[in-house]
This record gives structure tokens, C-alpha cells and sequence, in this order.
């Protein structure tokens, strides 16, 4: 049972990382993405951050070669803006291209040092203004601009998740039945030493 259990878990991570928000091929054309938003999630920093937080690991699973620089800042009024760079291999400088390629990228920071590089002579950027947006707005707007295609599971993969499912729904109510009964065994408990405690006084006063 543990080992069943195990392993409903660990599928239910690989199913969350597989699927959901933010789980699409990038076109080739995309050469990085780059995020800046704030630290605090007030004055229309939420959306950036839940997506950031949502939508950006499952696009890092698909796509694990295209470099993704986030930048967090410590201004909750500063900017929120989401930068996408796109190869431009155009005749002549399709070499000039692939060694931009190899350049190593900047690091994310949590501390504002990574802004959002220039781009390349090869290379040309679609920005999205993600201030005050929520998360599924940002990620629809990426999309469009992105070119990215959502994936969608298998049909063994939509038979495993429905399987969570109903395992996660089975534990809820088992949950609630352990609970009642252990609320009804403290209740118990509760009554006898009560009973035994008026017993006892009992037979101190006479």
C-alpha cells in the first residue's frame, strides 16, 4: 500500500509538471525568454509572479535548451515585463547566428542584476507588459506572440490523471472519516474521565 501510494505521488508530480498552464513547444525561432517583475506581489506584480511561479517551470520542462532569465526586483512599482528574443536567420548571417547561440547567458537574480540583455545583430524581441495582468492572461498573450503550441496529454496520460484524481477524492473522504471517528473517540475519552472523575469525588466525600 505505501508503494502504491509512492507512486501515485510521484506521478502526480511528473503529471503537474507534463500538463497544465504554461506546457508548450516554443518554435525554433525562439531564441531565450527573459522575465523581470517584483519580489511583493502588490500594485499589479501578482499576475507576473504566478506566472512566473505556474506557466514558466512547465515551459522549461518542453523546453529545456532555451535559456530563461528571470529578474526580480525589490521595486513593487518598477516594471513587469516579459521579453521574448527570436532568431532572425536570415541569409549571410545564419553562422553569425549559431554563435550567438553558444555565448553563455546571464543568471537570474533575485536581486535586480539580470535586465533584460540586448539583442543581436541576428536576433529581434516581442515584449509583453505583464503589470497588473493576471497569470492566464500573460500566458494566452505569450502564446500569441510566442508562436508556442500547447501540448496536450495522451490518452494514457488523461486515463493516469484521472486516476489521481479519484484516488486524491477517495483519501479526502477517508480523511473525513478518520477524522469523525477520532473526534468521537476523544469525545469518549472525554466522557469517561469525566465519569470517572465525579466517581472519584464521589467517594472522597463520603
Amino acid at each position: 500500500m505505501v508503494g502504491v501510494a509512492r507512486r501515485m505521488n510521484k506521478l502526480k508530480a511528473l503529471l503537474n509538471i507534463r500538463h497544465g498552464p504554461g506546457a508548450a513547444l516554443l518554435p525554433s525561432e525562439v531564441s531565450r525568454i527573459h522575465l523581470e517583475f517584483a519580489q511583493r506581489w502588490n500594485d499589479g506584480q501578482y499576475g507576473p509572479r504566478k506566472f512566473w511561479q505556474t506557466c514558466l517551470p512547465r515551459l522549461k520542462y518542453w523546453n529545456p535548451a532555451v535559456p530563461m532569465i528571470v529578474n526580480r526586483t525589490s521595486e513593487a512599482t518598477g516594471p513587469a515585463t516579459l521579453t521574448i528574443y527570436f532568431r532572425q536567420k536570415q541569409e549571410g548571417v545564419i553562422a553569425a547566428a549559431e554563435a550567438t547561440e553558444a555565448e553563455p547567458q546571464p543568471s537570474s537574480s533575485f536581486v535586480g542584476e539580470s535586465k533584460a540583455p540586448q539583442p543581436t545583430p541576428t536576433e529581434r524581441t516581442v515584449q509583453i507588459d505583464m503589470k497588473g495582468l493576471r497569470s492566464d492572461a500573460i500566458l494566452q498573450d505569450f502564446l500569441s506572440k510566442s508562436g508556442a503550441i500547447p501540448v496536450s496529454p495522451s490518452s494514457q496520460e488523461q486515463a493516469d490523471m484521472r486516476e489521481v484524481e479519484e484516488r486524491a477524492e477517495r483519501a479526502s473522504v477517508d480523511r473525513e472519516v478518520m477524522l469523525k471517528y477520532l473526534t468521537a473517540r476523544r469525545r469518549e475519552a472525554a466522557l469517561l474521565a469525566q465519569a470517572k472523575s465525579e466517581v472519584d469525588s464521589l467517594k472522597q466525600s463520603v
